[in-house]
């Protein structure tokens, strides 16, 4: 095969697995609205789907297992939180909390799971067949990824093959270490209870705490932590699309597919592989009469996101600076303290 056969071939696979994607996407929302229950639109599912599809050997779609089971169990944490207390800082604390303990004990990269764990609280879920609803879709998303494997003569990539091959497979893997946990807990604190004082819940939505564990967890890899001024930019215009789909269409396959539609070419323009962006659009297909407020909460969460990354990143490259220059004192030859002294106050 000549190298620009296979650049052709691979630009048209591309092509199918974003059309693959959206379809998926409308059936789900066909399914949804002729059987019920309207939240088997798991938001998260459209950032999860575009990834696995088109990125089919990246650490998402290599695990599959954990695709499904990840999600489930924080959907059953948030949805016991949800019934257990009303909508408040402190929920949404516990939640978030869970949810990382979670991907931590099963060893799962999923990020999305931390939006299937506080969806229910920010929309009022009590019912058990939320959880229910998620994993069914997320079966029939490996069930899907699965027979794309076959169509297109790709081996399925194992546990073995998880080592990473680019920024995005790093994207994926869970943060190390502990570090970034409390800036991720006083950011989605403050976004909370900005969202409680003032009413205005999806401030604080579901796919921001997603984006911000995947800031704050990798601030040197993330694609949009690199370029945080896209952040607001492509999640403005993705709520804004989902929204006016919304009320021209209604929850209808056809708004489902041309909010994804949109999503996915955002994130074409501006070069930045952002799967969060696309759940951004398809949250008003699962929202109780979503108005205009939304792309308002939107655009004022992200830009406070994209704040608190700029300020934390330059604190921590302050901080890092005089800690070297504490060790580059503590180890220099006192002759040498000595001349330098003498040197600056000549």
């Amino acid at each position: 095969m000549s190298p620009a056969f296979a650049r052709t071939a691979g630009r048209w696979r591309a092509v199918a697995a974003d059309a693959i994607a959206a379809g998926y996407i409308g059936g789900i929302t066909a399914l949804a609205t002729l059987i019920g229950p309207f939240y088997l639109l798991f938001p998260e599912l459209g950032a999860l789907s575009h990834d696995v599809l088109t990125r089919p050997y990246g650490a998402w779609a290599r695990q599959r297992f954990l695709l499904v089971a990840t999600p489930a169990c924080t959907a059953v944490a948030g949805t016991l939180v949800t019934r257990t207390f009303s909508y408040n800082v402190i929920s949404i604390e516990v939640i978030v909390c869970l949810c990382i303990a979670i991907i931590a004990v099963l060893n799962s990269s999923i990020a999305p799971a931390l939006s299937a764990g506080l969806l229910p609280l920010v929309l009022g879920v009590r019912s058990w067949l939320y959880p229910v609803s998620i994993t069914a879709g997320l079966v029939a998303l490996v069930v899907t990824l699965i027979l794309w494997h076959w169509l297109t003569s790709e081996r399925p990539a194992g546990p073995r093959d998880a080592t990473p091959s680019n920024i995005d497979d790093i994207l994926e893997q869970r943060p190390r270490g502990l570090a970034w946990v409390p800036t991720l807990l006083v950011f989605v604190g403050v976004a909370g209870l900005g969202a409680q004082l003032t009413g205005l819940r999806f401030i604080l939505f579901p796919p921001l705490v997603v984006m911000a564990y995947e800031m704050f967890g990798h601030p040197n890899s993330c694609p949009w932590a690199l370029r945080p001024v896209a952040l607001p930019i492509a999640c403005s215009i993705t709520a804004l699309a989902g929204l006016s789909f919304y009320h021209a269409f209604g929850v209808e396959p056809t708004a489902a597919v041309a909010t994804m539609v949109v999503g996915i070419l955002v994130n074409k323009v501006t070069r930045v592989h952002m799967p969060p962006a696309l759940a951004v659009g398809l949250l008003p297909l699962v929202m109780h009469n979503p108005a205009w407020s939304y792309v308002v909460s939107v655009a004022i969460g992200t830009s406070a996101l994209t704040v608190c990354f700029v300020v934390q990143r330059q604190m921590f490259d302050r901080w890092q600076a005089r800690r070297s220059r504490r060790h580059e004192l503590a180890t220099m030859d006192p002759a040498e303290l000595v001349a330098r002294d003498e040197e600056a106050t000549r």
